[in-house]
């Protein structure tokens, strides 16, 4: 996966893009030749003079080992502290749904200079402390927060990523038929989903092929889910169930849950294989690689990055309109083949290769009603 360090390249609307430049980091517009809100951000008044700046992180109820997006956004904490020395980074895990709150707020009480949320489902608690806080700068990855100009949102067009996604496993598959689950139904999960579910049509046309999508009906938005991130053995359970009714390309949108679906693989002898979702399974959970046929990959590392680098800096972070991560700013991407490099045919190779720059250009539209707006 490429990428360029100390960059986001937002496309649409205003979105402010941070530029690392030789004297320091600096901040331009991204349309319409617009200058950016001179208004300093909330939490950092001293983090330009080389003060500390304490970045700090709450995750969601899988915690910083999901081997998913819990462990992408601590990366980009790590790597907002080795970019910029002043940053001092920490984490605190919530063990479920209601630690969010108290989590948020005890990092408030710390005095942090940056807050960051790590998921959807931290939306509402986010929400409440920061209009409990409005002179504290906070950042939520997944969703975004009305009436808060002091959250800075990190969204991605998913949706974009995990069609090229469908599109391979409908074009790898030997049964006809693959297959997806997810581990609550929220947005954020099934704007993979529905990626997934597109790009298996968009191949059964182009192909005049009739590939089978089990756990996900696109236009009824039901399926199938764990309801869990953390929970291996549902995992195991729901893609024993796939592999019996002959899936073998499986798309667990589900955090570690999803570790269930690559332990199942890795028993069956090549069997099945897995298309892994926000970091590159191959760096992430290195043990399942050579189950790994490619993954859907959501930058958050990066973004959360530039995000706590730029307030370290003490530059203004826009809540409005926020990040969005694409294909053309490789917000989100496909990772490497790795080990099945060799196993996918070249021609499939060019026809993903194709589909990406066609959905680039405009020419293929990947749409998702659960997609950020």
């Amino acid at each position: 996966m490429q990428r360029k360090e100390g960059v986001l390249r937002p496309v649409r609307g205003k979105r402010i893009v941070a530029i690392l430049a030789a004297g320091g980091l600096t901040l331009a517009a991204a349309a319409c030749g617009d200058a950016p809100d001179e208004t300093p951000s909330a939490g950092s008044s001293s983090a330009a003079s080389g003060a500390a700046y304490k970045a700090c992180m709450v995750t969601d109820t899988g915690g910083i080992d999901d081997r998913s997006f819990n462990a992408s956004a601590w990366a980009g904490m790590e790597g907002a502290k080795a970019q910029q020395s002043n940053v001092e980074p920490e984490y605190t895990a919530s063990s479920d749904e209601a630690a969010y709150e108290p989590n948020l707020r005890g990092y408030v009480t710390k005095k942090c200079n940056f807050i960051l949320a790590v998921g959807g489902l931290m939306g509402p608690a986010t929400t409440k402390i920061a209009k409990e806080s409005p002179n504290q700068q906070f950042g939520i990855v997944d969703s975004a927060v009305e009436g808060a100009p002091n959250v800075y949102p990190m969204q991605f067009a998913t949706q974009e990523a995990a069609f090229l996604a469908g599109y391979l496993a409908a074009g790898f598959s030997k049964t006809q038929k693959v297959a997806t689950y997810g581990g609550l139904k929220i947005p954020p999960v099934t704007v993979f989903m529905d990626g997934f579910y597109d790009g298996v049509q968009h191949y059964n046309k182009t192909k005049s092929k009739t590939v089978a999508v089990l756990g996900w009906d696109k236009a009824k938005q039901n399926g199938t889910f764990a309801e869990t991130f953390t929970d291996q053995n549902k995992g195991k359970a729901i893609t024993n169930t796939f592999a019996a009714q002959g899936a073998d390309v499986i798309m667990p949108v589900a955090g570690g849950t999803g570790l269930g679906t690559a332990d199942v693989a890795r028993a069956s002898g090549g069997k099945t294989s897995v298309i892994w979702v926000d970091q590159d399974g191959c760096q992430s959970a290195q043990q399942y690689c050579d189950v790994f046929l490619t993954t859907v990959v959501k930058n958050i590392k990066d973004a959360v990055q530039q995000a706590v680098v730029t307030g370290a800096a003490n530059q203004p972070l826009n809540a409005t309109p926020g990040y969005l991560g694409t294909l053309e700013n490789n917000g989100v991407s496909l990772a490497p083949y790795n080990s099945f490099e060799s196993k996918v045919d070249a021609a499939l190779k060019g026809e993903v290769d194709k589909l990406k720059a066609d959905i680039v250009a405009g020419t293929v539209k990947v749409e998702s009603a659960n997609a950020p707006k």
